[in-house]
């Protein structure tokens, strides 16, 4: 795992910090270790939830550094935005509950990582946006696909198509974000709420992301069959039986993720 990015275990979460001073900007090296980080997250049963933020109080993320890009070399843009896209993929198909705590500026690939969570909580004085339109690129890494899905496309060519940048206000208000809270209190409020995760049945949980994720790509069509069939599924695990049987008996689930 880069150096840049810390891990740190609190019980059933994983709280993944970007470290990369003064903007907390992605390299190649970050990139492939968010990757890896979180296929190795997935592998750990104890782990139900995901909170990534940035260390510092101005910057969640300002996304790729520029550098990079400034000799205009192809094989570099091609490399970079194909592991720009399979971190937040997979970041995207993380099996538990990801939340993103922005607790400062999030800008291009520091918005898009957190498209790539499943929530997002902000800070009050957050600013966040799309801006690679401005330097003649484009949003590589979901950016264009996932802001559409959850703002809608008139929000969505509003930032990308005119570089308009959002206050933490207007982003609840359009459903950018799913809660804004006070300066410095991001990784509170995204920890209490990971920790409400503890209460659902892990393969659960897995199982009702991966139906409500497919409606991005999917017909409801399709989706409504599985939904049925994911049911009956849950029937193998130990955590169905466990989880029924302590509801009756009136006490605390003991998950296995299993």
């Amino acid at each position: 795992m880069s150096a840049q990015l810390k891990l740190e275990k609190r019980g059933h979460i994983a709280i993944v910090t970007m470290s990369n001073p003064p903007a907390n900007t992605w390299t190649r090296d970050t990139l492939v270790g968010l990757k890896e980080l979180v296929k190795e997250l997935n592998a750990d049963k104890e782990i139900y939830s995901l909170v990534i933020t940035g260390e510092g109080e101005k910057f969640f993320s300002a996304g790729a550094d520029l550098n990079v890009f400034a000799d205009g070399d192809k094989g570099v843009a091609a490399d970079m935005s194909r592991v720009f896209g399979e971190a937040f993929e997979t970041l995207s198909n993380f099996r538990g509950v990801s939340i993103a705590a922005i607790n400062g500026f999030a800008m291009g690939g520091g918005l898009e990582v957190a498209l790539a969570c499943d929530i997002r909580i902000a800070e009050a004085q957050a600013q966040m946006a799309l801006p690679e339109a401005k330097v003649g690129l484009l949003p590589c890494a979901g950016g264009t696909q996932n802001l559409s899905w959850l703002v809608g496309e008139g929000w969505a060519k509003r930032m990308i198509l005119c570089g308009e940048r959002l206050k933490a206000d207007k982003a609840e208000k359009i459903g950018l974000v799913e809660e804004v809270v006070e300066q410095g209190q991001a990784l509170e409020a995204a920890l209490e709420l990971a920790s409400k995760v503890e209460d659902q049945s892990p393969v659960a949980v897995t199982a009702c992301k991966s139906l409500i994720q497919k409606g991005r790509t999917g017909t409801i069509d399709s989706a409504l069959p599985l939904e049925r069939e994911l049911f009956v599924t849950l029937f193998d695990t130990q955590d169905q039986k466990e989880g029924v049987n302590a509801f009756l008996e009136k006490r605390k689930a003991n998950w296995v993720n299993g």
